[in-house]
């Protein structure tokens, strides 16, 4: 019965993303890339990570999370109108943005196995062949796939399948968040809600956190649909984006913390899999089934981007697919030598020496205008993002 009303949520869900009305309205087209990239892939790994390592404070763990990115976010919104306003930008702030470029480029081709490693691990879940080698062997051959794609016809093909995977991604996470609502109704009528001790505390959660930014990482692309949106457009939609990501994993969190038991000794990368059975039968299917769609189309789309952007930073001295070809080498390197948890620790490391980098442009510009409190917040915000970029570190 249970999985019956989640296929009907999933389904409800799915037809009203594709509604044409909804679907082709600006602001809702602007908003839907910053929020897929926002909760695609750490939807997946978020909730068992907080659950076992927060315990009952795991909601706030997520809120901490959640309002430092989107104080980060208010820098780029910063930067976005300043560079809307046509205003000349110093030696030194030129500077920075060309070192904002090369950092983001290098924090996409970690965030890209990051990706990849996660489809590898979903994609043998449900198998005979649910190994760490065989995902390390199904995540090889993508990044071999990517890059033969990549290198010979361009990515323009595979792109036209993002805006499928986004509606995808977002109705699964409605049915599971769905069967979360009538596992933890049970739960409540049964007095069999918990409230667990956290298992990290101390300076260790802070840094743990700081290891997670990855997982709500994703509203920065609003700033480079330049070509599509005005920077107003921009501005609006990276709010909306999240705002509705953080109500979307504040629910979840709740739901997930109280009415499960997550166990420590299973704590891996699916192991949101083995708690959603508990809940219903068809969740650990569709969450796959999202996990791949949505991992494969977010490496592309990051793979792109970060060939372009190192043959901008290079002068063309690296082409793209020469571009490509280094990303694919390095992706392979993390994947043997790294877990899924380092690996989003790096990420995460990198995103906010991106930020850091942003902040600090966004307080020297700030300062520039007189602007002494977003000076000082901006100016805060770059220093936090460096000790996140230097602190952070991964789950145990």
């Amino acid at each position: 019965m249970i999985s019956a009303s989640i296929l009907i949520v999933f389904v409800l869900v799915g037809a009203v993303l594709l509604w044409p009305r909804l679907s082709n309205a600006p602001l809702w087209r602007a908003t839907i890339t910053p929020l897929a990239s926002i909760i695609g892939s750490g939807f997946l790994v978020l909730g068992p990570i907080l659950d076992v390592s927060y315990g009952g404070y795991a909601p706030l763990a997520m809120l901490g999370l959640c309002a430092l990115a989107y104080l980060f976010g208010s820098a780029i919104r910063f930067n976005i109108a300043r560079i809307a306003d046509g205003s000349n930008m110093s030696r030194l702030l030129v500077t920075l943005e060309g070192v904002s470029s090369a950092v983001l480029a290098f924090a996409f081709v970690i965030s890209v196995a990051y990706y990849l490693n996660l489809f590898g691990a979903f994609g043998v879940s449900l198998t005979g062949f649910n190994s760490s080698y065989h995902a390390n062997m199904l995540t090889t051959a993508v990044f071999v796939l990517i890059f033969l794609v990549g290198w010979t016809r361009g990515f323009n093909a595979l792109e036209r399948v993002e805006q499928i995977t986004v509606g995808l991604k977002l109705a699964v996470i409605a049915g599971l968040i769905f069967g979360l609502l009538l596992y933890f109704r049970q739960a409540g009528q049964s007095h069999t809600l918990q409230f667990d001790p956290p298992k990290v505390t101390g300076w260790s959660s802070i840094t743990l956190m700081a290891g997670l930014i990855v997982t709500v990482q994703g509203f920065e692309t609003s700033r480079y649909l330049g070509a599509t949106y005005d920077a107003e457009m921009r501005v609006r939609s990276m709010k909306l984006a999240q705002w509705i990501s953080t109500a979307i994993y504040l629910v979840y969190i709740v739901l997930l913390t109280y009415a499960l038991e997550a166990d420590p000794l299973s704590l891996n990368e699916t192991a949101i899999i083995d708690l959603m059975v508990v809940v219903a039968p068809i969740l650990p299917l569709l969450l796959v089934v999202a996990a791949l769609s949505a991992q494969f189309s977010a490496a592309v789309a990051d793979t792109s981007g970060s060939g372009g952007l190192i043959a901008e930073i290079s002068k063309g001295k690296i082409s793209e697919k020469m571009a490509y070809a280094l990303l694919v080498g390095a992706g392979i390197i993390l994947t043997w030598t790294a877990n899924i948890f380092e690996i989003i620790s790096y990420a995460s490391r990198a995103f906010a020496a991106y930020y850091a980098i942003q902040s600090g442009i966004a307080a020297v510009s700030a300062h520039g205008g007189g602007q002494a409190w977003k000076t000082l917040l901006f100016g805060a915000m770059a220093v936090i993002g460096a000790c996140i970029a230097v602190f952070g570190t991964p789950i145990e």
